[in-house]
């Protein structure tokens, strides 16, 4: 079990550095660190107790403000990194894994017919860019690089760089080498 909570790991991937809850504080003044820092919150009490309604609430109002569609009901592994605040739609019954990148205008959907009925589930050491969107019952290997722009609706297996609409992609070992930093192990 390490010793560093959920919220600590989300910073530390931002910075490279352990923070104390002081100064996780401090770069709360950051939107997107913000909001991490209010999703976490929300996800660690029971939808219906007094302090889980409170911290819906509160998160609520920044999904409006920031433009972050992400839900407590999200698993979302540790690590997790919002490079740029703005208009993410991630669908609640979506699965991320750890040490996850993603972009401004980023949606994660469910596809509600056809062959893909469902929502994605991706992997660890995923980097999603700018305007991506991942539709569909869908598996996201791990290690992936999706570009800008990619229209993701097919399976795409570990150590891979995504591109295009619709998404090809092709195998690369250091996929994310230089995009994901400060891991979380």
């Amino acid at each position: 079990m390490s010793k560093h909570s959920l919220l600590q790991k989300d910073f530390y991937r931002e910075s490279g550095q352990w923070l104390s809850t002081v100064q996780i504080w401090k770069k709360c003044f950051s939107p997107n660190l913000h909001f991490i820092y209010l999703l976490r919150n929300a996800q660690k009490f029971q939808k219906n107790s007094f302090k889980g309604k409170i911290w819906r609430l509160v998160l609520r109002h920044y999904q409006i403000k920031y433009g972050f569609q992400i839900y407590p009901e999200t698993q979302i592994g540790a690590g997790f990194y919002l490079g740029h605040w703005g208009a993410v739609v991630i669908n609640p019954k979506t699965k991320i894994g750890k040490n996850c990148n993603i972009a401004q205008g980023v949606t994660i959907a469910q596809s509600n017919r056809g062959k893909n009925e469902g929502v994605p589930e991706i992997g660890d050491e995923v980097w999603i860019g700018p305007n991506a969107v991942i539709v569909g019952n869908i598996k996201i290997g791990n290690n992936v690089l999706i570009a800008p722009n990619a229209y993701v609706n097919i399976n795409v297996p570990d150590s891979s760089i995504v591109v295009g609409n619709p998404a090809t992609f092709s195998t690369n070992e250091n996929a994310t080498v230089g995009y994901i930093n400060n891991k979380i192990k």
